[in-house]
């Protein structure tokens, strides 16, 4: 019994598959037993803290009377399509800044500021330039998602083993052998491991998109939960947003796992 407690807790220590299931389900269920305590004993009041039947019954008004999928597949149609265009900008340019010095040197002094800035900062720059429709949205989540992926791509790059390059170079290859061959292959997999960082990112910036002229997405049933004043629509929102952002991370992961399966077996 003290070996296997002791092997429970140790610093950075795989645990069982079972234990790892219960451990995960612990804290979630204690949230909804306090949070149907509070709510059915009205410790708080209803505005405040709907209960989950409120907010059962407010999701389902959202899908029903105001077309809560359309909104959904709007604010995903958005973050893929910035998405897409954020990693075709940061990985090739990620790619040379990681492999050529004089390239990092050129750009480092562009990008680094960048991600000091509030993303939100840009947005009355954005709506001078692209107005207050689909563009100016997709744009927002683009530089989000750009500016935290480049220097993960020009991480990557620059640690994969020098010992791999020079091996490369010493059996002949051309730098842009080298480049396909052996620093993109090797960084790939960590890369990859970033997009759901970029994920989580995007949902969390889709709102903020959205609430400039809110007119469709989950920005608009965001707002619209504002306007009517109904807290059980926004925690609706939240528990939709969320269990959007897990799914897809999932499907991210599960992606992952079948690439670099090689990488799933030495661990």
């Amino acid at each position: 019994m003290a070996e296997r407690k002791q092997s429970l807790w140790s610093i950075r220590q795989p645990v069982p598959r079972g234990t790892a299931v219960r451990l995960a389900f612990l804290m979630p269920l204690l949230v909804l037993g306090a949070w149907c305590v509070i709510s059915y004993a009205s410790l708080a009041p209803a505005d405040f803290l709907p209960s989950p039947t409120d907010v059962a019954r407010g999701t389902l008004q959202l899908f029903l009377q105001y077309d809560l999928w359309s909104a959904i597949l709007i604010s995903t149609r958005r973050i893929v399509i910035a998405f897409l265009l954020a990693s075709a900008m940061a990985l090739p340019l990620g790619v040379l800044m990681g492999a050529f010095t004089p390239i990092h040197h050129i750009f480092e002094p562009i990008m680094a500021p960048l991600r000091y800035m509030p993303i939100s900062a840009f947005i009355p720059l954005l709506i001078l330039w692209f107005g207050i429709y689909e563009k100016e949205k997709i744009a927002f989540l683009f530089l989000g998602v750009f500016v935290y992926l480049l220097p993960v791509v020009v991480s990557a790059i620059r640690a994969v083993p020098e010992e791999l390059v020079q091996t490369a170079l010493t059996l002949g290859a051309s730098k842009g052998q080298v480049l396909r061959t052996v620093l993109v292959p090797a960084a790939l997999p960590e890369v990859f491991d970033s997009f759901r960082v970029m994920n989580a990112i995007s949902w969390t910036y889709v709102i903020l998109a959205e609430a400039v002229n809110p007119e469709h997405g989950l920005g608009y049933m965001v707002e619209l939960a504002r306007t009517h004043q109904k807290a059980s629509w926004s925690f609706a929102g939240l528990i939709v947003i969320g269990g959007i952002g897990l799914i897809t991370d999932q499907v991210i992961r599960m992606i992952s796992s079948i690439l670099f399966s090689w990488r799933e077996a030495q661990l």
